[in-house]
């Protein structure tokens, strides 16, 4: 057995150092690992081999990726070609649509532990419809605001926290309290950085997307994106410009869209009996699989057996209650909090619809493994106001500062719609349909039902957790935040040594 480190990604600063020292060093490029790999199914050489000459034929490789890539279709190849991107001076409502990209890997700039100055986007569309005055005023209000806020904020957080403030250890956990809380008054034009990886084939569709997009600013990232890339993988990286299907699709279903709604729409829900099956709250239970333990305990009884799923299927439907929690108990009886649950459970789903702020979405969109599919943000769905801020009785200023915010973005919807979100809040909410298997769904609740998540996607997700026991409750029986797992542990499998 060999296992050879065939590379790993460098920092572009130490690349150009090393393209100064060797002017011809063509080879400083993921092109050739792309090309090599891709000779592994057809040529007998070792694969170590087949990188060497890669290397030394950089040409040759790069006409190899154009055949096997675009000529013969395994765009898989292109996924051997790693990039890391510096994202910088972007706003929060352009990162939402970056981070739609769930194949890729990214470290965000986060505004609960960094104080913000005041850094924004101003759009293209709000400087040409001649509202840029209004908008930039606006957003400088918020600003002053959430410094007012955070100030008042980490008073209170401090007075509230005496014994942890004692100890300088703690004071900037405690400042990031106040900074997360003072955060929901600042816009989504607010600026950010984030560290981007991906691979040549997800850069391509992400081009393709962006190219696509109604916002100048998406698709002035994508131009910028595919500059800093073009010279390094010009053989990965080909199709950048928007199909049909990347720019038509949305615009044709909001078309077909409007008709439906205006025929349909004022029909009573109960006439169809499209009632949600359960909600609290902000979090509404719109589906989960049938059967779901039942389905759980068939997963477990296919791998685990020689018999085929319809009759696995057969088997878990006759099976006493005592029994399928048995079974499914094995499969959780040695898990650890870091441990995810077998894949089997990913064979059951749960679906909700969520109203949340854009400080929740923000980590919410970040379980890229979940279906995420959200509407635009719509004031009409009010704000969540933290309730810190009503405890330094802000609550008022607070109020006024987004009823500013709401005036401005009616101007700005009447000319763009599109741009309009750009002046909207932290605060400010959508409406979003999450759909996930119960394996994901376990990794969520212990990230954000865990005593140290921020509080508003915490109360989400414990809400969300327990419309969800109700449709699985076997299944979810170990799911919760990682500081209570051990104790819920215990309880379930007391005879544990």
């Amino acid at each position: 057995m060999q296992v050879i480190l065939a590379g790993f990604n460098l920092d572009y600063e130490v690349i150009n150092a090393l393209r100064r020292s060797d002017p011809d060093a063509e080879a400083l490029t993921p092109e050739t690992i792309s090309a090599a790999y891709a000779r592994i199914s057809r040529n007998p050489l070792p694969v170590n081999e087949l990188r060497r000459i890669a290397r030394k034929e950089v040409d040759a490789a790069r006409r190899s990726n154009r055949n096997i890539v675009f000529e013969m279709g395994h765009s898989s190849v292109a996924e051997h070609a790693v990039f890391n991107i510096d994202v910088i001076g972007v706003s929060r409502l352009l990162v939402e649509e970056v981070e739609k990209f769930r194949l890729c890997s990214y470290t965000e700039k986060s505004q609960r532990y960094v104080l913000l100055k005041d850094d924004f986007v101003v759009p293209e569309e709000i400087c040409g419809a001649g509202l840029e005055e209004s908008f930039v005023d606006t957003v400088r209000l918020q600003n002053r605001f959430y410094h007012e806020l955070y100030e008042a904020l980490k008073v209170y957080v401090f007075e509230k926290n005496r014994g942890p403030a004692s100890d300088s250890a703690n004071h900037s956990t405690l400042e990031g309290w106040a900074k997360e809380d003072a955060r929901y008054v600042i816009s989504l034009a607010t600026e950010t950085q984030l560290g981007l990886t991906l691979n040549a084939r997800n850069l391509e569709l992400m081009l393709r997307r962006l190219a696509a997009h109604p916002l100048e600013e998406a698709r002035e990232y994508g131009r910028r994106l595919f500059d800093s890339v073009r010279d390094v993988a010009p053989s990965l990286v080909r199709y950048t410009e928007a199909t049909a299907f990347d720019s038509r699709t949305r615009p044709l279903l909001r078309e077909k869209v409007q008709g439906f709604v205006e025929k349909w729409g004022k029909k009573k829900w109960e006439d169809k009996g499209t009632r949600m099956l359960a909600k609290r709250g902000n979090v509404s239970l719109v589906y989960a699989t049938p059967d779901a333990d039942e389905r759980t305990v068939a997963g477990l009884l296919h791998s685990s057996s020689g018999l085929p799923m319809e009759r696995c299927m057969v088997v878990a439907s006759l099976m006493e209650r005592e029994e399928k929690e048995e079974m499914i108990r094995a499969a959780c009886r040695y898990m650890e909090v870091y441990d995810a649950p077998l894949r089997e459970f990913e064979y059951t789903d749960i679906y909700f619809e969520l109203v949340v702020s854009a400080a929740c979405f923000a980590q919410l969109k970040r379980h890229r493994m979940a279906t995420v599919i959200s509407q635009d943000y719509d004031p009409g769905l009010g704000v969540v106001i933290p309730p810190s801020v009503q405890a330094v009785n802000m609550e008022g200023p607070f109020r006024r500062v987004i009823a500013r915010t709401e005036e401005t973005y009616e101007k700005v919807r009447k000319v763009n719609p599109v741009a309009a979100a750009y002046i909207l809040t932290n605060a400010h909410q959508k409406r979003v349909i999450l759909k996930v298997n119960a394996r994901e769904f376990y990794h969520m609740v212990r990230l954000r039902a865990d005593r140290h998540a921020q509080w508003d996607i915490r109360d989400t997700v414990d809400r969300m957790l327990s419309l969800g026991r109700r449709a699985m409750p076997l299944t979810l029986m170990l799911a919760t935040g990682k500081d209570g797992f051990p104790a819920l542990h215990r309880k379930c499998f007391p005879d544990n040594p």
